[in-house]
């Protein structure tokens, strides 16, 4: 019989980790129902019959939230690692889903452009704080794994946006009623955000001392443990490898942002469908990219095991950059539904089965500034997907005479292949020490 050194038999590890990881999901669940709700929105009728606002302006509307997003990343970041993410999490939450329902008074374009941004600043803080948070939560060779749980919780409420916001418009009979009931459910969650979650596995009452062993157990030794913290800019911005990343997200949200954005008025378009048909699609082609990350979590756990830390990461994060501009290609080549919305599916697919090695890699190079340093890849992204729609519109009136779309794809396509030559250059075993 076996007693631990203080004389008591060992007690089984509590299971707080899997309420943490529950709830950081489902907080990434709401944030990105209440990120492409808008997507929906400025097709419907109602929507139309309020505002009468031209292809560019809908695009500045849509890409709004992604500027906001993007300029918040690396102060959200610093601002959860300086006053812990239980209390600054929280706000987010409170403050994204107060937007969202404010979106439900807007009157006009300005107003539409401000809650907008308004939620995407808010939300700007939610992936840096979750990375961290998870390198303190997630046992240390699962961080793969849980890390395409909260990303697949965010890909659930993208690809249930579509149907779910056209559910409530119909029900309820106006678009303004999306982001009432949105926001309005977040800010309640926002209470259970902070009654769940600590800081730290040593602070959770209901943490014991095995879950707390199990927790450390394999983690590598920080180098920067019990410095000051000094929020690191000029390893940063003297990081060849952070700038590959920086450069990698940018260009796969410009490929990426096509599907949260002009989607599903492309498939309108293409396929001659209703607003509720086009809205079904294009929460099937989102749905398709939900397999994608939980086989990317295993599959980055697995190359890292098997191939080491350097080549572990660099796999993952190219190869489904490279597969993702090869299926934009083959949704130019027809407009067939059954061939189109699979295609389209896979291009999620691939980027989701990307995503947990990109979180991985940063908590890899971040370290202990994993919460800034993701902010500040992250930024890049989000610049990427605002510019995103912008450059679509664009490309559609100067260089779609046509208008069947095939310019706007062969772009996506090309910010993927430049995405993925950028991930190979990314070394995942050369941390950022401050």
């Amino acid at each position: 019989m076996t007693f631990a050194r203080n004389g008591r038999m060992p007690e089984a590890p509590t299971k707080v980790r899997h309420s943490i990881l529950a709830v950081t999901t489902l907080a990434a669940f709401l944030m990105y129902l209440d990120r492409m709700c808008m997507s929906e929105i400025v097709k419907t009728a109602t929507f139309r019959s309020e505002f009468d606002l031209t292809d560019e302006q809908l695009s500045w509307v849509l890409s709004a939230f992604f500027w906001a997003y993007a300029l918040g990343q690396v102060p959200a970041g610093w601002l959860s690692d300086r006053f812990g993410i239980r209390p600054l999490m929280t706000i987010f939450i409170v403050l994204w889903s107060a937007f969202t329902a404010l979106t439900g008074f807007a009157t006009g374009l300005w107003s539409l452009l401000l809650t907008r941004m308004g939620c995407g600043l808010a939300e700007a803080g939610a992936y840096p704080a979750s990375s961290s948070l998870l390198r303190k939560w997630a046992t240390w060779g699962n961080r793969g794994v849980a890390s395409s749980i909260v990303s697949l919780g965010g890909r659930l409420g993208g690809a249930a946006a579509p149907v779910l916001t056209m559910l409530v418009i119909s029900l309820m009979g106006g678009w303004r009623w999306a982001g009432w009931i949105y926001g309005a459910v977040g800010i309640l969650f926002a209470w259970a955000f902070w009654h769940i979650y600590r800081e730290s596995p040593e602070q959770h009452p209901d943490c014991n001392d095995e879950e707390r062993a199990l927790l450390a157990h394999g983690r590598p030794i920080d180098a920067d443990a019990g410095k000051k913290y000094r929020f690191p800019w000029m390893a940063m911005l003297k990081s060849g490898n952070l700038w590959f990343m920086c450069g990698m997200q940018f260009w796969t949200n410009v490929g990426w942002a096509f599907l949260a954005t002009w989607m599903p008025r492309y498939l309108k378009e293409t396929l001659k469908l209703s607003d509720e048909a086009s809205g079904t699609l294009s929460t099937v082609s989102l749905g398709i990219g939900l397999g994608g990350m939980m086989f990317g979590g295993v599959f980055a756990d697995a190359c890292v095991r098997y191939m080491g830390l350097k080549r572990g990461r660099l796999i993952p994060l190219a190869g489904t950059r490279f597969l993702a501009a090869v299926m934009f290609v083959l949704a130019i080549q027809t407009t067939n539904p059954w061939l189109l919305v699979p295609a389209l599916g896979l291009v999620a697919f691939f980027t989701d089965a990307g995503l947990p090695a990109v979180w991985a890699t940063m908590q890899d190079v971040g370290g202990r500034y994993t919460a800034p340093v993701f902010g500040w890849a992250n930024m890049w992204g989000n610049i990427g997907a605002a510019l995103s729609p912008v450059f679509i519109a664009l490309i559609n009136k100067h260089l779609d005479a046509n208008q069947d779309w095939h310019e706007a794809l062969y772009f996506c396509a090309a910010a993927f292949v430049i995405s993925g030559l950028l991930a190979t250059r990314i070394r995942a075993d050369q941390p950022i020490t401050g």
